[in-house]
């Protein structure tokens, strides 16, 4: 294959903060073994997109000799709390090695830049392949189950996974999306003409237009590193907006210390319904609403189709932050083969 790396990198020791469902992984004790490492984070949609596949690769392929680990190297300061990586590793049913990285030590030995990434490490310890994104699952397959049987392994291999979305098929072509947006003052962007004030509350007021690729605000908001968090000292309600293009919505929330938050959800300023996220619940009234009880990310909006939409959030007087927003992306429908 085109893509499988020379030997010429080799792979370095996982030296993280603590390890979950195993003893720490020797790289070099692993000599005659394929290695997949995945680079993740429990707050990034991307990453939670292809965890499918890596999980069920480590199902199927562990039996000839694949040992998976993944490397949690948080964007966020609530992902480096070892409670918080815990529950995350139940609700998505991961099973396999994982160690802390929270100082992104082990990420910058393996100038992992962009997450999510595999790296694939052949039986002699060496980098033969690297993946960044959430794409391209069926060709990072295909360079496993090359490796794996360049180590040695004679059996026939199971065929390759039928992709999980339509996005997932080779030669897909797809919308673009709007990119993921930061609420922070390090990484982000309010388009309000009030901007940032770093680690102070502003008062800021809906302008009522709004650009692709930008936070909006309204109510009284504490511009933090990484996220906006209401400030309900005023009692004044709090909204955040953002005009995109895609075809569902996630966010990545926190309530306020260790209470629950329900924050209001609207697309267009109408409540959802159909087009509601697993996350999202509706009262009796048919209001839409999230209950956000710890920081993570949470699905909240499914569109049957890519469009150019709105998305709220109300705290009314409940105090939350939020990190960021993410969306995905679809199949242009007129360029999907009938082959």
């Amino acid at each position: 294959m085109q893509d499988i790396l020379p030997q010429t990198v080799r792979a370095r020791e996982l030296l993280g903060d603590f390890w979950f469902n195993s003893e720490p992984v020797p790289i070099t004790a692993l000599r005659g073994q394929v290695v997949l490492l995945y680079f993740w984070d429990f707050g990034c949609a991307g990453c939670l997109r292809i965890i499918p596949y890596v999980a069920e690769w480590e199902k199927r392929y562990a039996p000839f000799g694949l040992v998976t680990v993944g490397i949690h190297t948080p964007r966020f300061s609530f992902g480096k709390r070892p409670g918080l990586v815990q529950e995350a590793l139940a609700r998505y049913g991961i099973r396999f090695s994982v160690v802390m990285d929270n100082e992104a030590l082990i990420a910058t030995q393996y100038e992992c830049r962009v997450l999510p990434e595999i790296v694939l490490v052949d039986k002699d310890g060496f980098i033969r392949y690297r993946n960044a994104g959430d794409a391209n699952m069926a060709a990072v397959e295909q360079a496993l189950q090359a490796l794996i049987y360049s180590a040695g392994v004679g059996a026939v291999l199971p065929m390759i996974m039928d992709p999980l979305r339509e996005s997932d098929r080779s030669g897909a072509i797809c919308f673009r999306a709007t990119p993921e947006l930061y609420a922070g003052y390090l990484r982000g962007s309010v388009g309000n003409v009030e901007g940032y004030a770093p680690e102070s509350v502003l008062s800021y007021s809906d302008p009522g237009i709004y650009l692709d690729g930008r936070i909006y605000a309204d109510g009284d908001w504490r511009s933090e590193r990484e996220c906006l968090r209401l400030n309900g000292d005023s009692g004044r309600e709090g909204h955040l907006l953002a005009r995109y293009q895609g075809l569902d919505v996630q966010a990545v929330l926190e309530p306020e210390g260790e209470k629950k938050a329900e924050i209001t959800v609207r697309q267009d300023n109408e409540f959802l319904s159909a087009n509601r996220g697993e996350d999202v619940q509706l009262d009796k009234l048919g209001r839409s609403y999230v209950v956000v009880d710890e920081p993570r990310l949470y699905n909240l909006v499914r569109n049957r189709e890519y469009g150019e939409h709105l998305i709220r959030l109300s705290g009314g007087g409940h105090r939350f932050a939020l990190y960021g927003f993410a969306f995905a992306t679809a199949v242009i429908p007129e360029l999907v083969s009938n082959n």
